[in-house]
Formats: structure tokens, C-alpha cells, sequence
């Protein structure tokens, strides 16, 4: 399949998953007398909202036509889409098809990986394309799991909240974690259809987990943030930490994610006692391997 086919046909489904989850009330349509035939909105709603015609918005979902931006605009208002979800469609569009991709094996950033050693009281790993986990520092393996036991090819968060029982346990709310992550590993797909490897990952969750190909059938989509992570960890309890990310100016596929708490916290003093608990053979960059 070509990549624009990739892409048209990632579109149609995307917006069939969406307009599925509205009703007719939620957009201001009278409810129709009698069982609906169909989950949430019509093609035909859509298309009324949208003001086209039912044709256009059928040959659409169909992958048959493209959208002009004005169009993409009004169908991301109409589907009540936040702005990741509106970039996901921008991208599932083609705008940026005649970008290239690449595809070279990805290595830590030199000033990423000075940082991360620096960070001996901060869990801090550097993620890159898929959510691959190029390098960490001791706090993180301290805190996840020794990612060095892990074979390089295997060392991706996704394939790690799915399938490793020490990240299930961590998380008392794991559900949304696998979710969240699963719908950012989405975004990369909109992003580049084609990559082997990522189309590789989504096919082994998807017959290993059943969670993961539900959700992933979902169609959900998110953008990388900041917010606030909850785990209980096996040696020194709960912990409630504010995780944010810095991106790498020379390589914008590696993102740097710390994991920080509020000083006079228990949390705080939590992390002091990891670190002392750590030790420097935890300290594998993914690079040196």
C-alpha cells in the first residue's frame, strides 16, 4: 500500500471511530423517533454539520477523495476534536507526505546523555521514535525496571507498559497510562505510515494483547505534555511525580522525560531514599550497548 493510501485509509477510520461517539444531542440534532440503526452520528449528520454534501463525506471515509484544509477544519469542529486530534487529522490528510522520513538507527544526543548523568537524584530516560528507549540514567532503572536486561530491539515504553508485569504493577492506574502512551504511539503513526518497524510493534501488541488491540482500534490520539504520574513502587511505596520533557534541537524524534517531586513532599524524600538505594551499575545508556 502506498503511503497515501496508508494515509486515506488511517483517515476514513479515524473519522468513523469519532463521529460514532457522538449523539445527535451532544451537536445540537433532534433525536430521531424510534432505534437508531447505527452508533452516534450519520455520515449524513456529518455531512449536514459540516455543510457537504453527503457524497463528499462518504468518499472520504471511503479514502476515495482528500479534503481540502477548510474542510478538515469544519470536520474538526463538528467531531468536537481537541488539538492533538485536530494535528492527527492534519497529518492523516497528506499535507506533509512529501516530507521524508528518516529511518537510521537512532542514538542518544551527546548533550542529552551529559544530562542524564547529571540527574543522580532524578529518574530521567531519553525516548525517540515509537517511543523507543534510547538511554536512562540509575533513578530510572531504580524506579521502572534495569532496562540493560532488556534486548535493545524490546527496549520501547509502549511494548514495555503492555507486556513487562513490573509496569503493570507500578502503575495503581494503569489503564490510563497504557491508553495515553498507546494514543501518542498512534500519533507516530499518522506521522509515518510506512515505517516498518512501528508497523512491526503495532502488529505484535495487537496479537499479544488484547487491551492493545482494542484500544488501538479505538483511533485515539495524543500529543506529549506534562502532568503528573502516580506509582507504587516496590521498595519505597507510593509516589506522586510531575513528569515534563525537553526535546532535543538537533534530533527532534529524542525527547528527555524527567520525573521530579514537590520538595517537603513524601514523594520528595521518597526519591532520596531511591537514589541512595540506586546504584551507578544501574546506569546503562542504551548508545553503549
Amino acid at each position: 500500500m502506498s503511503s497515501s493510501n496508508a494515509h486515506d485509509s488511517e483517515l476514513g477510520a479515524f473519522l468513523k471511530a469519532r463521529r460514532t461517539e457522538l449523539s445527535p444531542a451532544e451537536v445540537g440534532l433532534p433525536e430521531a423517533a424510534g432505534r437508531r440503526r447505527v452508533k452516534g452520528l450519520r455520515r449524513e449528520e456529518v455531512a449536514l454539520l459540516a455543510s457537504i454534501s453527503p457524497d463528499y463525506y462518504t468518499r472520504l471515509e471511503q479514502g476515495r477523495r482528500q479534503a481540502a484544509e477548510p474542510v478538515l477544519d469544519t470536520l474538526a469542529r463538528v467531531l468536537r476534536l481537541d488539538d492533538g486530534e485536530r494535528a492527527y487529522l492534519f497529518e492523516l490528510s497528506g499535507r506533509d507526505a512529501a516530507r521524508p522520513r528518516r529511518r537510521i538507527t537512532q542514538k542518544v544526543q551527546p548533550h542529552l546523555q551529559r544530562l542524564l548523568e547529571d540527574l543522580s537524584t532524578t529518574p530521567a530516560v531519553v525516548l525517540g521514535r515509537r517511543t523507543d528507549i534510547l538511554a536512562w540514567n540509575a533513578m530510572a532503572a531504580a524506579l521502572f525496571t534495569d532496562f540493560a536486561r532488556i534486548p535493545e530491539k524490546k527496549r520501547n515504553f509502549v511494548r514495555l507498559v503492555f507486556r513487562e508485569p513490573a509496569f503493570r504493577a507500578l502503575y495503581p492506574n494503569w489503564e490510563w497510562v497504557a491508553q495515553t502512551s498507546l494514543a501518542q504511539l498512534r500519533m507516530e503513526a499518522a506521522r509515518d505510515p510506512k515505517d516498518p518497524q512501528l508497523a512491526e510493534l503495532v502488529g505484535e501488541l495487537s496479537l499479544q494483547d488484547p487491551d492493545f488491540r482494542r484500544w488501538w482500534g479505538a483511533h485515539r490520539v495524543a500529543t506529549q505534555g506534562s502532568g503528573t504520574k502516580t506509582l507504587n513502587h516496590p521498595v519505597v511505596g507510593p509516589l506522586t511525580l510531575d513528569w515534563s520533557f525537553l526535546t532535543s534541537t538537533d534530533d527532534p524524534d529524542q525527547q528527555l522525560i524527567t520525573l521530579t517531586a514537590e520538595p517537603g513532599t513524601l514523594s520528595h524524600d521518597r526519591l532520596r531514599i531511591l537514589a541512595s538505594w540506586a546504584t551507578p551499575a544501574a546506569d546503562h545508556p542504551a548508545a553503549d550497548r
